[in-house]
């Protein structure tokens, strides 16, 4: 058990997690998805914040993306109730 890691091993499961419902939400164009998404992605992205090359960039930008896609597809489902009950 001495090479066994469990922080390594929790990383990639969020990781896994991530690549998952990220792929389901744009898929099935659920907001629900893509917020399991957003919440996965945070601990990856604090872990590339440290870097000192362009993962940096992509680590800020891609939860911000995460965020405004779920936002998104939250005002779509609202939208799309509010259109089917008439008002």
């Amino acid at each position: 058990m001495g090479t066994f890691s469990f922080i390594v091993f929790l990383w990639q499961v969020s990781f896994g997690i991530f690549i998952i419902t990220f792929f389901l939400g744009l898929i099935l164009k659920k907001w629900f998805f893509m917020l399991i998404s957003f919440i996965t992605a945070l601990p990856i992205a604090y872990y590339f914040i440290g870097a000192e090359n362009y993962l940096r960039i992509v680590a800020i930008i891609v939860p911000i993306v995460l965020l405004v896609l779920t936002v998104l597809l939250f005002k779509k489902r609202k939208n799309s109730f509010e259109i089917e009950a008439g008002t």
